[in-house]
């Protein structure tokens, strides 16, 4: 059997690592939510570490590295929209625009959007022997 890389399910722009950087400058440790829900569409929302209750059921795409010292970003997703989008690789990014009124950017005249680009058929292969992480697991 060969070796398959296993690509990354979470991305990030150099917009998006920038205000990251930033906004952990600003609060501190950081993490991404991506919902599938009501009040901001599927937003990606953006939180001081500890201020969002992840759910069993949330999976655990990536982290986002950040320049050092800074701590590297998690980015969850709720587990049904994990189910929809398991196939493409999350793309944070940011464009201008008001963000969503939780999330931590919406005050710096951006906000964060998600984009997806389709894993291949090797990239879904290598992925499917390396499920990822639920609430439930990384927090019991």
């Amino acid at each position: 059997m060969s070796d398959l890389q296993i690509p990354d399910r979470v991305v990030a722009t150099d917009a998006a690592v920038q205000l990251l950087t930033k906004l952990s400058e600003l609060h501190g440790g950081l993490m991404i939510h991506q919902s599938g829900g009501c009040c901001d569409g599927s937003a990606p929302m953006c939180y001081p570490v500890g201020e969002y209750r992840i759910g069993q059921r949330d999976v655990l795409v990536g982290e986002i590295a950040l320049p050092e010292p800074i701590p590297a970003v998690r980015v969850w997703i709720n587990g049904d929209q994990f189910e929809l989008w398991k196939h493409t690789q999350l793309i944070l990014d940011v464009v201008a625009g008001r963000g969503a009124g939780f999330s931590l950017e919406a005050p710096e005249g951006v906000r964060f959007l998600s984009r997806a680009r389709t894993f291949t058929p090797g990239e879904q292969a290598a992925l499917a022997a390396d499920p990822p992480q639920t609430g439930a697991m990384v927090f019991g």
